[in-house]
């Protein structure tokens, strides 16, 4: 049995060949069409592997994109996913905080890996990947040089929870000449809030594992983990979780 996962996002669609180990993963920029980018990262998976779309038994979908493809079998929501996907990657897992590009999620599993609790922001982009991508642009900065910046520096004070007023605060402290570094890591700080805020509503475990592209960034990573008071596991590719979790629900189905 192979089964696929395709995890349809914001700014990135995930693919995962899954045999009950991980045969292939892949991620392509969603762009302006959910549809041609899933596609194009399952046929870039089943390359990886070897196959064709004929050797897969079972494909489903997931992210806010997955109304948009009629090849998936199922269509499974992406907090069941990023659930089922960071407990086969570390077993132990018992909470999941995952930031994607528009939403941000902290979600309570089970010993099985399935969904007990969860809190969600979907309402505003403060706490998103969109979030850190527009306050990079008024830095001026790359995402990766938002982190390196933050490195050892004191958080400067962002005290709204919008996005919008964030942005103004940001530009602001700017014409105030506070030091790029002091204003990345009051972002971090900030985001750190947000995920603190969500994590009051659910049970949370120590056993936490960090999903989505947002993972990537060490120094939110830092921040969010010392705002909690937990160390968090963080998947070598924690955007591919969700397809992962996809593909595993194909296989087990």
């Amino acid at each position: 049995m192979v089964a696929a996962g395709i995890d349809i996002g914001s700014t990135g669609t995930k693919a995962v060949i899954f045999d009950g180990e991980i045969r292939a993963s892949v991620v392509v920029p969603t762009g302006w069409d959910p549809k041609a980018a899933g596609l194009e990262a399952f046929r870039q998976a089943l390359d990886c592997a070897g196959l064709a779309e004929g050797d897969v038994g079972s494909i489903v979908g997931t992210g806010y994109g997955r109304v948009s493809l009629p090849i998936f079998d199922r269509k499974v929501t992406e907090i069941t996913c990023h659930a089922r996907g960071a407990h086969f990657l570390y077993p132990e897992t018992r909470s999941v905080i995952d930031i994607g590009g528009q939403d941000s999620k902290v979600i309570s599993v089970d010993e099985q890996g399935r969904v007990a609790e969860f809190a969600m922001n979907d309402k505003c982009a403060a706490g998103t990947g969109r979030f850190l991508q527009v306050m990079a642009g008024v830095l001026d900065v790359s995402l990766e040089q938002l982190g390196q910046l933050a490195v050892g520096a004191t958080p400067a004070r962002i005290s709204s929870m919008c996005a919008v007023f964030a942005e103004s605060e940001v530009i602001g402290l700017l014409a105030r000449g506070t030091d790029k570094g002091s204003i990345a890591a009051g972002i971090f700080h900030s985001i750190a809030g947000r995920i603190q805020g969500l994590a009051g509503k659910v049970t949370l475990s120590h056993r936490v594992t960090f999903s989505g592209g947002v993972a990537l960034n060490r120094e939110l990573c830092r921040a969010i983990g010392a705002s909690l008071g937990v160390d968090m596991c963080v998947p070598q590719a924690p955007q591919m979780v969700g397809a992962l979790g996809a593909a595993i629900m194909g296989f087990e189905a």
